[in-house]
C-alpha cells in the first residue's frame, strides 16, 4: 500500500509548557504538604504524579522552518507536521525529522558509451527535494540514497542514446543541445524517484568531454571538421568575388576576354582567394599577350 502524508494532530507546545510547569509544581506542593503530617498516600500520589508529569514533558518537540516532522505511534503512521515552532504530541509517539529544503548533489563523473559507441565522460548537478514526507521515510530505505543512484542510472541511460557530437543538421548531441539534454534527464530523474516523494526541480550537465584514451583521436576529428567547413566558407565566398569581378569588367568593358584567358583569370583568382598563404604577385612587364 502507498504511503501518502497526511496532517499529524498535535497542538500547541507553549500551553503544554505552562500547565506542565504547573502540575509539577503543584505535585512538589502536595508532596511536601503530605511530609510533615505523614501523609503515606498523599506522598505516593503526589510522586506518581510528579513522575507522569515528568514523562509528559517528552511530548514536546520543535519543528523548524523547512522542516518536518513523521510522527508515528508503535509502528503506525499518524501523520506529518510541517506547522513550524513548539508543538506536543503523544510521548509515546516517535517525530522522526525530515528536511524539505531544496538541495543538491554533483553525480561522479560516469565513463559510458555514446550512441555512436564513444566512450565518454558525463556528470550532472541535481537540484530536488523532499515533497511528500511519508513517502520518503517508508517507500524507500534511504531517500537520499535512492535519489543519487537513480540520478546515475538515468544520467548512464540517457548518456548512451545520444552522440557527443551531432554530424548530421538535424540530430541532436549531448554536446549542441546542452539544454533539451538536461531536461530529459529530469525528466527521467523524475519519473524513477516520484514513489520517494522526491521532487527534481533541475538538472544541469557539469561535465562533458571524451574518455582520455580517445580524446586526442577526436580533437584531431574536431579540428579537421572545422577545417572542411572553414574552406568551405571561403571557396563559396571565393566563388562569389569571382564572379562579381567579372560582371563588373564586363559592364564597365574595360576590355574582353575570350574562353582562354577568362579561364586563366579564374584560375588565379581563385588561387589568390583561397590559398591560406598569401600569394606574391608577379608584374606583367610585356603585353597582355606576352
Amino acid at each position: 500500500m502507498l504511503m501518502r502524508e497526511s496532517n499529524a494532530k498535535t497542538i500547541p507546545g507553549v500551553p503544554m509548557i505552562l500547565l506542565l510547569l504547573a502540575v509539577g509544581i503543584a505535585s512538589i506542593y502536595w508532596f511536601v504538604v503530605s511530609v510533615g503530617p505523614k501523609d503515606a498516600t498523599g506522598v505516593v500520589l503526589s510522586l506518581v504524579v510528579f513522575l507522569i508529569d515528568l514523562f509528559l514533558w517528552a511530548g514536546l518537540f520543535a519543528v523548524n522552518p523547512n522542516e518536518a516532522r513523521v510522527v508515528q505511534l508503535f509502528g503506525r503512521y499518524i501523520g506529518s507536521e510541517r506547522r513550524t515552532g513548539l508543538r506536543y504530541a503523544n510521548p509515546f509517539t516517535t517525530r522522526k525529522k525530515v528536511s524539505v529544503r531544496v538541495r543538491n548533489f554533483e553525480s561522479g563523473k560516469l565513463k559510458v558509451n555514446d550512441e555512436d559507441g564513444n566512450p565518454i565522460e558525463i556528470a550532472a548537478v541535481i537540484v530536488w527535494r523532499v515533497v511528500d514526507t511519508a513517502e520518503a521515510v517508508f517507500e524507500v530505505d534511504s531517500y537520499e540514497h535512492f535519489v543519487q543512484v537513480q540520478s546515475e542510472a538515468a544520467l548512464r541511460n540517457l548518456a548512451s542514446s545520444y552522440p557527443y557530437d551531432a554530424h548530421e543538421e538535424d540530430r541532436k548531441a549531448l554536446r549542441s543541445h546542452t539544454g533539451e539534454i538536461a531536461e530529459q534527464i529530469r525528466d527521467e530523474v523524475q519519473q524513477r524517484v516520484d514513489k520517494a516523494g522526491v521532487e527534481i526541480i533541475e538538472s544541469r550537465i557539469s561535465h562533458l568531454a571524451y574518455a582520455p584514451e580517445i580524446a586526442s583521436a577526436m580533437l584531431q576529428r574536431q579540428q579537421a571538421g572545422a577545417i572542411i567547413a572553414a574552406r568551405t566558407k571561403i571557396v563559396e565566398g571565393a566563388v562569389g568575388m569571382v564572379e562579381m569581378a567579372l560582371e563588373e569588367l564586363a559592364q564597365k568593358q574595360v576590355f574582353e576576354f575570350d574562353g582562354e584567358r577568362k579561364a586563366a583569370m579564374i584560375s588565379n583568382l581563385l588561387v589568390v582567394l583561397c590559398s591560406d598563404r598569401h600569394t606574391q604577385p608577379v608584374v606583367n612587364t610585356g603585353s597582355i599577350y606576352h
